[in-house]
């Protein structure tokens, strides 16, 4: 059987290898002056594999060994984490709302028509900011979470 460092590291590699997946999502975003449909599905290429390397070893791996090792940095750990995926699927309301808006716009596939987006619909910008609040918030606790997750890694394995 793999000794338990073993996955450890291997979780804290994959977790902090998608940080860079993120950053490079959000820099297309902010680097487009239109999100036409190739920009957004572009974009989610990234991110998607981003939250897949966090993910995949929270539920397989974190999870299940929660209530094991449940403790002071383990609970701020676990809740700084769930934090973050609570922010994400905020951010989902908005996005859904906003990929539906603009969809039905045809805004994706003839992105040079002349319409702000607050006037697709009247609550627009109340997605908009669901969007902004739930990204930044996502990503203000998944570095939180990260940091408190590999500070118990060095504890444990290493120091």
């Amino acid at each position: 059987m793999v000794a338990d460092v073993t996955i450890a590291t291997l979780t804290a590699l994959s977790v902090t290898a998608s940080l860079p997946f993120f950053l490079y999502g959000a820099w297309i975003m902010l680097d487009s002056e239109t999100v036409t449909w190739d920009v957004l599905t572009y974009h989610l290429k990234f991110i998607a594999v981003g939250l897949t390397l966090t993910t995949v070893p929270m539920v397989t791996w974190m999870m299940p060994r929660l209530l094991d090792q449940l403790g002071g940095l383990s609970a701020l750990h676990a809740v700084l984490g769930l934090q973050a995926y609570a922010m994400l699927v905020f951010a989902l309301t908005g996005i859904v709302r906003i990929f539906q808006a603009k969809r039905e716009a045809d805004l994706y596939r003839n992105p040079d028509q002349d319409v702000s987006l607050n006037d697709l619909h009247e609550n627009m910008s109340a997605w908009r900011g669901r969007l902004r609040i739930g990204v930044f918030g996502y990503v203000i606790f998944w570095f939180l979470a990260w940091g408190v997750g590999l500070y118990r890694y060095l504890l444990r394995y290493w120091l």
